[in-house]
């Protein structure tokens, strides 16, 4: 089987880190910020950043209704932090103006674990990642404050739901490729050969 390609949304945040870590994961790894660049890729990553300025972004470049469509249609997509606030229904605190791509039936918390000098890391048991707890780094990182019935929680941590997974669409409310630790992305890796497969 052909290696996945994998597309970074490269609009703002740390691209960078998530293309190296999907590399090691056994994907084809490329940056993606036009409309007809979504027709190249098997699956997407949406990199924590500033989710009011990467949806005002993705308007911008025209990419947010395109990126509604492919995830409608089953493309699967992993959201990280503020990846993870793009991918909601809905948002309980939003700015004004800011909209989500959607595709997991969740309402999120802006910025719940605090600022950016409360920022902290902590070990976190994932469904679906074999071995130790992963290092989650939470970085004004949200919390989901709740689910609906199709989605699938992953983990939690103090309490409060941080890794979350609905079809084709995962998320997380950490930063797991700033640890050097690539599992969590060789398990959307995996989400998106049994797409393909399925698709094939």
């Amino acid at each position: 089987m052909s290696t996945p390609v994998i597309g970074v949304l490269a609009l703002q945040g740390d691209v960078r880190e998530h293309l190296i870590a999907l590399a090691a994961a056994d994907a084809v790894a490329r940056p993606v910020r036009r409309p007809e660049e979504l027709a190249e890729i098997d699956g997407l990553v949406i990199p924590g950043g500033e989710s009011t300025t990467i949806s005002k972004l993705a308007v911008l470049f025209g990419v947010m209704e395109p990126l509604r469509e492919r995830v409608r249609e089953g493309l699967p997509v992993y959201g990280t932090c503020a990846g993870m606030i793009m991918l909601a229904d809905k948002i309980l605190d939003p700015r004004s103006g800011q909209e989500t791509i959607g595709g997991i039936d969740m309402i999120v918390r802006r910025n719940a674990f605090g600022r950016q000098n409360e920022s902290f890391e902590a070990a976190v048991d994932v469904e679906g990642v074999e071995g130790d707890p992963v290092e989650g780094v939470f970085i004004r990182a949200p919390w989901v404050e709740s689910v609906g019935v199709e989605t699938e929680v992953l983990a939690e941590h103090g309490g409060h739901i941080v890794a979350v997974r609905q079809g084709n669409v995962l998320a997380t409310s950490f930063h797991p490729e700033l640890t050097g630790d690539h599992r969590v992305h060789g398990l959307f890796v995996d989400m998106v050969r049994a797409n393909r497969t399925a698709a094939s």
